[in-house]
């Protein structure tokens, strides 16, 4: 059993400041730090953290920010025989934490951008011989889709965490089981299929469903998740933590939910995993640097 992951890998710079500013306001910051990041490759690290054998394929660029947009996933032991250098710089993410943990983030995409169809080809075999195959939105969509044809080729289970929402074939992504979002982004998912965006979660999920997908995770922050198949709704409580850092939370979330998945795990079981170990990630800073080993005590 393992997972591949087919995505982002970014550098975050972080910046730590009193409160967020207001626009067109300048405020010193606290403290600044360079480390890890980009959505595929921290979903990456969280499964491989709780214990899961992951390949990463994705792509960095010729800068300084590649060594240690890479350095974590390399102390994790996980495949990087899927990770090409391309000419440019690596992704960034500018990231501003503000002392109650929220944060506000920009990305450049950088050699994120430059991850083709044709990358994702010339790894076939780490997609095959996967039992999941887990996607984000911040790579090309024809890459994406690329990646979903190739392991539905090989009966490969398909993830998707559609973060950020990005336009892309709408026969593609209703493969993903489950489809993982946030109640924002399941919104504009809803748009994406002339579907009525508005209501409560469990409405949106339902409207999902409804929709095509054979299951759906929608994230809630501190209220948890709530999974939705053609079974019905299973609301999965949060545990009750004091934030310090919510940046990369939903990540730490569906990385460890897939690697709930892959070690055999039902659905809710793994929403229930992926939301402690969300919960434990936002206890500390950063993103990879916050997430915990299988052997962590988890919130509960």
């Amino acid at each position: 059993m393992s997972i591949a992951v087919v995505g982002s890998i970014n550098a975050d710079l972080t910046v730590t400041v009193q409160r967020q500013p207001a626009p067109g306001e300048t405020l010193l910051g606290t403290s600044s730090t360079v480390s890890p990041g980009g959505k595929g490759a921290n979903q990456a690290v969280a499964a491989a953290r709780m214990g899961a054998t992951v390949h990463m394929i994705g792509a960095v660029g010729t800068d300084s920010y590649a060594a240690p947009a890479c350095a974590i996933m390399q102390q994790t032991g996980m495949g990087e025989e899927g990770i090409s250098t391309v000419d440019g710089p690596t992704g960034l993410a500018v990231i501003t934490v503000a002392e109650d943990g929220e944060n506000s983030i920009v990305v450049v995409p950088g050699a994120n951008a430059a991850l083709s169809p044709e990358m994702v080809d010339a790894h076939e075999d780490l997609i095959a011989q996967s039992s999941i195959l887990l996607l984000q939105g911040e790579i090309p969509a024809t890459t994406i889709e690329r990646a979903i044809e190739l392991a539905r080729h090989h009966e490969v289970r398909v993830v998707v965490n559609l973060a950020p929402v990005i336009e892309m074939d709408r026969q593609a992504l209703l493969h993903a089981d489950p489809l993982i979002a946030n109640e924002h982004e399941a919104g504009l998912i809803a748009q994406h299929y002339n579907l009525d965006s508005q209501g409560s979660p469990e409405e949106l999920a339902e409207r999902l469903c409804a929709a095509g997908f054979a299951s759906v995770v929608l994230t809630l922050g501190a209220q948890g998740a709530l999974v939705a198949t053609a079974a019905g709704i299973h609301r999965v409580p949060a545990a009750t933590v004091q934030a310090v850092d919510t940046t990369g939370c939903g990540d730490a979330c569906a990385g460890a939910l897939v690697a709930a998945l892959d070690s055999g795990a039902e659905l809710v079981e793994a929403t229930a995993l992926g939301c402690r170990v969300g919960a434990f990630a936002a206890t500390r800073a950063g993103a990879q640097t916050s997430y915990p080993s299988a052997e962590d005590t988890l919130p509960s």
